[in-house]
């Protein structure tokens, strides 16, 4: 998050207060961020610290009530096929709406249930044909003949689920930073860390990815892994991180002999593919990568360490908060 200059050209110093928002009419906990400028005895705001805001407010509310994140939104409306336009006829909401919603705004609770049905391509290709009159012909034999492609490969989709549900234990919410939870995006998270880091050792890589996402918290109100984490006596751990490592033949693990004890490293088999991050979530991924590469497993540890992360969570059995990530100490 770019920090704004004060009245004497430094940086001003960024301040995170707990605040209570009601949103819709309920009440949600989050982080206020705001830059002060201590010569004048004032607060300010930006567009990037109003975005983390509204993403941990409106974030949690879609988890309460069921509703679609943005980016599921966007990947429905593209694995269909379908214009935003068409997407809004389809589903019954006015005009340009399903666009609305794309871009962030929150749908209501009943337009995003009929979202969140519309995932189930045997439900949206009901949809399709009850608008039939509402589309031309062309329309509706080509988004006839998409939806039934994808219904036709939804076994290959079950299997992948299967094996979201197999590594990623807590479901996506606030426990696990609200990511998305994709089996491929990890997979290719893993494989661009090494990239960047080259033969790492599993009690690094653990702290690396608890950086990544608690800073990609802290900075855009949502994190990238779709891991949860929780703090055990060596530092904060991904839950199920055995699995995780084991579950992709590109990660390949190696057994090294360290001061008389044996240890599993991890080295990239493959190249990562990254088109499915965006600019903030990689911006985020190499500073982490860069701050850490050169850092020993035994260093890295200890930094985590130093995170009331761990040393609040240490023992028990909960995932740690991601607002924790309000409270890094270790990267910037």
């Amino acid at each position: 998050m770019k920090i704004p200059t004060g009245s004497t050209g430094k940086p001003l110093r960024i301040v995170y207060e707990p605040d209570t928002i009601k949103y819709r009419g309920e009440d949600f906990d989050c982080m206020y961020i705001t830059f002060r400028d201590d010569e004048l005895g004032e607060g300010y705001t930006t567009t990037e610290s109003d975005t983390v805001w509204y993403n941990q407010v409106t974030n949690q509310y879609r988890e309460k009530h069921g509703i679609p994140y943005q980016d599921e939104i966007i990947a429905l409306r593209e694995l269909y096929g379908v214009s935003a336009a068409k997407m809004s006829v389809i589903l019954g909401f006015g005009a340009n709406q399903y666009r609305l919603y794309e871009d962030g705004e929150v749908p209501s609770e009943s337009n995003g249930k009929m979202i969140r049905s519309a995932m189930n391509p045997k439900v949206f290709l009901d949809l399709v044909r009850s608008s039939r009159h509402q589309l031309t012909e062309r329309e509706f034999a080509k988004i006839s003949a998409r939806v039934e492609e994808v219904i036709s490969q939804s076994e290959g989709w079950h299997d992948e689920q299967r094996e979201a549900e197999r590594l990623f234990r807590s479901g996506r919410g606030l426990a696990n930073g609200f990511a998305p939870q994709s089996v491929s995006r990890l997979k290719n998270l893993l494989l661009y860390v090494l990239g960047q880091m080259g033969e790492t050792f599993q009690t690094k890589m653990n702290k690396v990815l608890f950086y990544i996402d608690f800073l990609s918290y802290r900075e855009r109100g949502m994190a990238i892994s779709g891991l949860a984490y929780q703090a055990i006596e060596f530092g904060p751990v991904p839950q199920r991180w055995d699995r995780v490592y084991s579950a992709f033949d590109e990660v390949q693990e190696q057994l090294r002999m360290v001061q008389g004890q044996e240890c599993m490293s991890l080295v990239a088999g493959g190249d990562a593919d990254m088109s499915a991050f965006s600019e903030e979530e990689m911006a985020v991924i190499n500073e982490v990568c860069g701050k850490l590469k050169d850092m020993t497993s035994r260093a890295v540890s200890k930094l985590s360490h130093e995170e009331t992360a761990w040393k609040e969570h240490v023992g028990k059995s909960d995932t740690i908060p991601f607002s924790e990530a309000f409270k890094l100490a270790g990267i910037r």
